[in-house]
Order: C-alpha cells, then structure tokens, then sequence
C-alpha cells in the first residue's frame, strides 16, 4: 500500500469534500478507510494499492467531477 496526498483548489463547500470522498472511494484499490478529505487545507489524503490503480487514476476521479488538482504526492 502507499500513501498519497492531492493537493486541490480551493474546495468551495463542505458537500464538494463528501462528493470527492466518494469518488476516491469508489477508485479500485483505494482503501476507503483511509480516505481522508481535509476541506480547509483542500487536500485528500488516501491509501491505495499500487498494483490495482495509480494516483493518476485517483486524480482523474476527482478531476471528473469539476474539480482541480494542483499537486499530489505519492509515498
């Protein structure tokens, strides 16, 4: 498992982080435990299996739903 930080634009609403925490839950190989949407430091935090999936793919998950992704970072 890895551990992954995206960094967004400004999250306008409290409902936009639940939208985005259900996106990146639903990615294949995301733990969704782990799915973490801090809205006032507009980042997400997770964990996901990289033999399943990619932070690409986390990324384009939440990129498909409006919002921007400015950075993400992978451990």
């Amino acid at each position: 498992m890895k551990k992954a930080t995206i960094q967004l634009e400004d999250l306008a609403c409290p409902s936009c982080a639940t939208k985005i925490e259900a996106a990146v839950n639903n990615v294949i190989g995301v733990s969704g435990e782990s799915v973490k949407v801090l809205f006032n430091a507009s980042k997400v935090k997770l964990e996901f299996d990289d033999e399943k999936t990619n932070i690409e793919a986390v990324a384009d998950a939440i990129q498909k739903l409006g919002y921007q992704v400015e950075k993400s970072t992978v451990r």
